[in-house]
């Protein structure tokens, strides 16, 4: 498989990365990080004018009809610079209302692909796997709508949503639903987590009704969160690109016996063991964003490997800065925080590598 980027992937990538760095350094991610708002508004506003909202939704509603690798290239920056904001759950939840009726489509997807709007998926719950075998919200119809109960966490960015996509149990299948965040009986309540970088929610639905059902079968629901995998492991890969350039800096600076600890054998090796996690990650991440009809098995492949891959890397790079790595004052314990978070959303390495086993099993002998 060819992993060069085109021209038009390259300047995505690096546009992506000066927008960040000039306008969302460290320093600024900190200062949000103490606050209350889900999305920096100046920011989330020059990402909208760069097209990342609708980076991958049709081009008649405004978006630019790009596929799962542009949409990983954002995200991997994004993780890079611990990055903030609704980029990915909405690019995943506008990737699943290609599903949605024509009438649904026209009145969400223009406010999403603008910026104007964004959405967020209601999927994990409380003690529960991030699957399907997870999922014990439930819907029923009743007058023409469905109504829909349960509690979902980890929801990330639901404080200023505007749409929330949830999947619930209807007679006992697993289906998609759009709500209004503001619809009468949805409450939610901010959670505190180990990664200060994203904002995730409790939400509770209690006989809520929506009248938008999309036509997606627990396959497709499958395809979604795989595709939600995919991009959390181009988040994880950009925040171990950045652990990576930090620990080296930090060798080649730091002076123990008169000479810099990289010169040292056994730094030398614990620097080219991340590098060549660093590298596979982004072999697989990639290989799966591009995958055709074996995309299920591969973004379970890449999953399962970047979730490990994202806490060996922080560790050997907590294990090489020594103390300084988890103070508050160095930018490190951030990416380590990120990494962690990442190793979990959308399924932690014991999930997808169960699945995978599940797929290679049923695969038919040649």
């Amino acid at each position: 498989m060819n992993f060069e980027l085109s021209e038009e992937q390259e300047m995505l990538r690096a546009a992506s990365r000066d927008l960040l760095s000039d306008r969302a350094p460290v320093a600024r991610v900190r200062a949000w990080a103490d606050g209350d708002e889900d999305v920096d508004p100046e920011l989330w506003r020059l990402t909208a004018g760069l097209g990342w909202p609708g980076l991958g939704l049709p081009e008649e509603y405004g978006g630019s009809g790009q596929g799962l690798v542009e949409l990983a290239l954002v995200a991997q920056e994004i993780g890079r610079a611990l990055g903030r904001g609704p980029f990915l759950p909405t690019a995943v939840v506008g990737r699943a209302l290609a599903l949605a009726p024509p009438e649904l489509r026209a009145e969400v997807l223009p406010a999403l692909a603008a910026g104007s709007a964004w959405a967020t998926w209601a999927f994990a719950e409380p003690r529960g796997p991030w699957s399907l075998a997870g999922v014990r919200a439930t819907a029923r119809s009743a007058g023409g709508v469905h109504v829909l109960d349960g509690v979902k966490t980890a929801v990330q960015d639901a404080g200023g949503a505007r749409w929330l996509l949830v999947t619930a149990l209807q007679d006992g299948t697993p289906a998609s639903y759009l709500v209004e965040r503001d619809a009468p009986g949805v409450s939610m309540r901010r959670q505190r987590v180990l990664d200060p970088t994203r904002s995730f929610y409790e939400v509770r639905f209690d006989g809520v009704r929506t009248p938008h059902r999309l036509d997606a079968s627990p396959g497709e629901i499958r395809r979604l969160l795989d595709e939600a995998s995919v991009l959390r492991c181009a988040d994880a890969l950009g925040a171990m690109e950045r652990m990576l350039e930090l620990t080296v800096e930090h060798t080649t600076t730091r002076v123990q016996f008169g000479r810099p600890i990289g010169m040292f054998q056994a730094v030398k090796h614990a620097c080219a063991d991340m590098a060549l996690v660093v590298h596979g990650a982004r072999a697989i991440t990639y290989q799966a964003a591009a995958a055709g009809a074996d995309a299920e098995r591969a973004s379970c492949a890449a999953a399962s490997y970047v979730a490990a891959g994202a806490s060996d890397v922080a560790g050997r790079a907590l294990q090489l800065h020594g103390g300084i790595g988890f103070t508050w004052e160095h930018d490190l314990h951030l990416y380590l925080r990120r990494a962690r978070a990442d190793s979990v959303l959308y399924g932690d390495a014991a999930v997808h590598r169960d699945r995978l086993c599940g797929l290679l099993g049923s695969r038919p002998r040649s």
